[in-house]
């Protein structure tokens, strides 16, 4: 007897990444026509999609009784409460600085998606996140290929609005508002599909979008998943051969990301764009003492939705921080890196995912120079990703979940 989430979960799943293509559809149209639109200009417009999807799959999760079960433990109950707690005090501690509520308030949108995860928790826990995973992909497949027209179509005609790419045209951008964020959610797709068996051609494409965006972080993330990919191929005693010279490969990596070369804009290098001058003058201007080590500084100030609301700058302090880590550092201090850090370490103890070392390897190179938890809808991809290899943990450990038909995994080992 198969759950019925099964089939329902990777429909909701696929409409919540593809709202995407609408959200940013007034800014799409103005960067074909080579203007760029300013974070003030902005208008919000169809970008409510995005939440009313989150909604529905909110909901149904919690209609569901298998998934709202499985959520409605202790130790889901435990966890959240501590992260909730702790929010609601840097909240306060953010407006007893006087920072209007929507500042603070913009700074948990590291949150949002976080009942993503939370559904991918239980359905590995249920023992089919494998069967959800290989649907999601199989429709995921119809939204590379639109996106694929979109930015070929854009590397080779659009105005280089964004810099040039190297098939002549502007960066591609696909349905997106800039070429960075096209490019970590191909990338991050590159991480999806190859977690999936018979999506070979598909990661290949998603990782060739990702490079052709120009973007330095895509670059380097989807240089990760091929390494994985060689890596798991390789026999257990060969693989010395490829971990060795991986110090030197990452170095070359970066360098070759930061050329102008393949990311096609003339500021690649990240020493002479701004950002690294703008990280140690935030330090130095707004750092005053152990408090404001310990639990930040500003809470939302650094976060993409205030430059949207008001504009670059309007509060003293704002910033554009760029890197989740800098951000967390701003909202949540030293305390909320090194919790979230702590999980990313204890998700690798925790579970017996065969690919947790490359998700988990995945989000923590993708933070270093992009805020994904803000970006949609890669932060949804990952969430969901991330729960599905942190509920595998739990699998391994309960007979009765195992000894169900649904988590032999049959439904995948047929159709792939």
């Amino acid at each position: 007897m198969q759950i019925r989430f099964e089939k329902d979960l990777p429909v909701l799943l696929f409409a919540l990444v593809s709202a995407s293509t609408l959200a940013s559809l007034p800014q799409v149209e103005s960067a074909w026509t080579g203007v760029k639109e300013v974070y003030g200009e902005q208008d919000f417009g169809l970008r409510i999609l995005r939440e009313v999807m989150l909604l529905v799959l909110v909901v149904y999760a919690f209609l569901e009784p298998r998934l709202r079960n499985g959520g409605l433990t202790s130790t889901v109950f435990a966890f959240l409460g501590t992260v909730a707690a702790y929010a609601l005090f840097e909240v306060a501690y953010a407006l007893n600085r006087d920072l209007p509520l929507v500042v603070p308030m913009s700074g948990l949108r590291v949150f949002e998606y976080l009942p993503v995860a939370l559904i991918g928790f239980v359905v590995s826990r249920l023992g089919s996140g494998e069967t959800v995973l290989y649907r999601f992909a199989r429709y995921l497949r119809y939204y590379i290929a639109l996106q694929a027209v979109l930015a070929i179509a854009q590397a080779l005609w659009a105005p280089p609005l964004f810099g040039v790419s190297f098939l002549g045209g502007g960066r591609p951008f696909g349905t997106f508002v800039s070429p960075n964020l096209f490019g970590a959610t191909m990338a991050t797709c590159a991480l999806l599909f190859s977690m999936v068996s018979g999506m070979r051609k598909w990661l290949a494409l998603s990782i060739f979008l990702a490079l052709l965006s120009g973007s330095r972080t895509a670059f380097i993330s989807s240089l990760l998943v091929v390494f994985f990919q060689v890596y798991s191929a390789l026999r257990p005693r060969d693989r010395w051969a490829l971990i060795m010279p991986a110090p030197i490969l990452a170095v070359g990596a970066l360098v070759l990301a930061s050329s102008p070369l393949l990311s096609g804009r003339d500021d690649a290098n990240p020493t002479e764009d701004g950002r690294i001058d703008l990280w140690q003058r935030v330090f130095s201007e707004q750092v005053h003492g152990p408090a404001d080590v310990l639990f930040g500084w500003g809470l939302g100030l650094s976060s993409n939705t205030i430059n949207v609301l008001y504009g670059a700058e309007h509060f003293p302090g704002q910033f554009d921080s760029d890197s989740l880590y800098l951000f967390l550092l701003n909202g949540y201090g030293l305390l909320g890196l090194l919790a979230y850090l702590f999980f990313l370490w204890m998700t690798t103890k925790v579970s017996v995912h065969p690919n947790k070392g490359l998700v988990v390897m995945f989000i923590f190179v993708a933070g270093l120079t992009f805020n994904m938890w803000e970006y949609f809808p890669q932060n949804a991809m990952l969430m969901l990703l991330w729960g599905l290899v942190l509920g595998a943990g739990y699998l391994s450990n309960s007979a009765s979940l195992q000894a169900r038909p649904v988590a032999s995994g049959s439904y995948y080992q047929r159709y792939s």
